[in-house]
């Protein structure tokens, strides 16, 4: 799975705050994620990522 910048993961398990919506900030090596909710910035592992995922709702880039 390829996670793309400005893309919302729905996570299995909620956050401490909560919230269970997590937005991508950057990809490479890591992936960069900003809760919905509460707005903390955290960085994990692309498997990491991929275990925590529940959904993955792209970004909505028109490119056209």
């Amino acid at each position: 799975m390829i996670y793309e910048v400005g893309g919302v993961i729905v996570a299995k398990k909620a956050h401490a705050c909560g919230g269970e919506e997590w937005q991508v900030l950057r990809t490479g090596a890591d992936v960069k994620l900003k809760c919905l909710k509460c707005g903390r910035v955290v960085f994990a592992s692309v498997d990491e990522t991929k275990k925590m995922t529940k959904k993955y709702i792209g970004s909505d880039k028109n490119d056209g």
